[in-house]
C-alpha cells in the first residue's frame, strides 16, 4: 500500500512564483491546496493539468475574515508544509517620498498579512511540518549596500523581523520554519530584465523545502540552501 502523499497549502499563486511553486510540488507528487484572490484564471488551468493533486481555493490574505473562513473550511485537514508566497512593490521612491496610504498598503501586504496567515493557519500543519515564508535577500540589512526599492527593502526586513519574533514565540512547536530567498525573477514584481525564470529558481527551492523537512529553528535560506546574512 503506498503511503498517502504530503500535503501542502501554498498562499499566493495565482501567477509567478507562488503558482509555479504549486505546479512544481503537484508534479512531485505533492497533495496541493492553492489559493488566489478569485476563482479560475491560471490556478484553475494548472489544476485541471493535474488531475486532482492541485485544488484551489479563493482567499484575499489582507482580509482576516477571509482568513478565517479559509481556516473553518480547512478543519481536519494535516499539512506537511503552509507556504506563504505574497508581496507588492510600488515604485522605487525615496523612503521620504513615499505616500503614507502607500507605505501602509506596501508593510500589511509584505509583512502584517503573511505573519498573520501563519498564525491563523499554524495548527493545521503537522508536528514535524514547514511553516515557510517568500522573503528576499532585499530584506538582509546586512546586503543593503546599493540604493534604491527602500519601501520594498523595509517590507521585508519587517517581515524577516516578524517571522524571527514567531519562531521564537513557537520555537517549542516542533515545526521548521524557514524563511526562503528565491533570487531575482523575471515576475510582475522582479519586472523583465531580472536574472531568473520562475522554472529555473522554483525547483531548486522546492528542493530545499524537501531537503530541510523536520530541522529545528528558523532559518534564512537562498534557493541553494545557502544561508542569506540578516
Amino acid at each position: 500500500m503506498s503511503a498517502a502523499p504530503r500535503q501542502a497549502l501554498v498562499i499566493g499563486a495565482s501567477r509567478g512564483l507562488g503558482l509555479v511553486l504549486a505546479d512544481e510540488l503537484a508534479g512531485r507528487g505533492w497533495h496541493v491546496i492553492a489559493t488566489a484572490r478569485r476563482p479560475g484564471g491560471e490556478l484553475q488551468a494548472r489544476a485541471d493539468a493535474h488531475d486532482g493533486r492541485l485544488e484551489p481555493e479563493t482567499l484575499e490574505m489582507n482580509s482576516p475574515s477571509q482568513l478565517a473562513a479559509l481556516r473553518e473550511r480547512l478543519t481536519g485537514r494535516r499539512l506537511d508544509l503552509l507556504f506563504v508566497n505574497a508581496a507588492i512593490d510600488r515604485g522605487n521612491l525615496p523612503i521620504g517620498d513615499v505616500p503614507t496610504d502607500m507605505f501602509t498598503e506596501v508593510m500589511i501586504t509584505n509583512a502584517l498579512s503573511p505573519l498573520r496567515t501563519l498564525e491563523t493557519l499554524r495548527d493545521l500543519v503537522a508536528p514535524g511540518g514547514t511553516v515557510a515564508v517568500m522573503s528576499s535577500e532585499q530584506g538582509s540589512i546586512t546586503l543593503n549596500t546599493e540604493d534604491g526599492h527602500e519601501l520594498y527593502k523595509a517590507s521585508k526586513a519587517a517581515l524577516n523581523q516578524l517571522m524571527r519574533s514567531y519562531a521564537t514565540r513557537h520555537g517549542a512547536d516542533g515545526q521548521t520554519k524557514l524563511l526562503i530567498d528565491p533570487g531575482h525573477n523575471r515576475t510582475r514584481l522582479g519586472g523583465p530584465d531580472a536574472t531568473l525564470a520562475p522554472h529555473e529558481s522554483i525547483p531548486p527551492v522546492a528542493d530545499v523545502i524537501e531537503a530541510q523537512a523536520g530541522a529545528p529553528g528558523l532559518q534564512f535560506l537562498d534557493r541553494h540552501g545557502e544561508p542569506v546574512p540578516w
